[in-house]
């Protein structure tokens, strides 16, 4: 073998270790970058790539909320079951059962999905709705949605008394057939 041969395989060797040491890196980065994006994914994002499929939630005080996921917003979601419809605002979901594995940014998310948890509330009241409104004490209040505020929600109970209901204490909101 000549001398420029064994040089050339010498740099030939150097070069495929290089190539080597490189594409490790290079893994090392996209993976270090994968767990940096998906740092950025939040629940909502992940329940609006599920919007129209079956889930299951845990929520405390009430138990597994199974149905169709209709609606999503920023701070809540509308479960479809049984002939009855359940606002649950995500601070209050301990779980979700058969969430989709995609997730979509909020940034390709229409005006009507940036909706709140308010705007959810006054569609009810507005439409005059009898509720179920189930609290994070474990207590549950048979009402109607009367005014919609900042931070509260106002009910009217069939006797005719009238709760504040902060938006941190409430769990879940169930509709009522009247």
């Amino acid at each position: 073998m000549t001398w420029e041969t064994e040089l050339f395989a010498l740099l030939d060797d150097l070069e495929g270790q290089a190539a080597a040491a490189w594409e490790s890196d290079r893994e090392a980065e996209l993976a270090d970058r994968a767990r940096t994006e998906y740092a950025a994914v939040t629940l909502a994002s992940r329940l609006m790539a599920t919007r129209g499929d079956e889930v299951a939630l845990d929520v405390p005080h009430v138990g597994r909320v199974e149905g169709r996921l209709s609606r999503v917003g920023e701070q809540w979601c509308l479960v479809a079951a049984r002939g009855q419809d359940w606002i649950v605002p995500l601070h209050a979901v301990s779980a979700v059962h058969g969430a989709s594995e995609r997730s979509v940014p909020e940034v390709a998310w229409s005006p009507v999905d940036r909706l709140s948890l308010r705007a959810a509330l006054r569609r009810l009241a507005d439409a005059g709705a009898r509720c179920l409104l189930h609290l994070a004490d474990g207590t549950r209040h048979e009402a109607y949605v009367a005014r919609v505020g900042a931070d509260f929600l106002e009910v009217r109970g069939a006797a005719g008394g009238t709760v504040l209901v902060p938006y941190a204490g409430l769990v879940a909101v169930q509709s009522r057939d009247d």
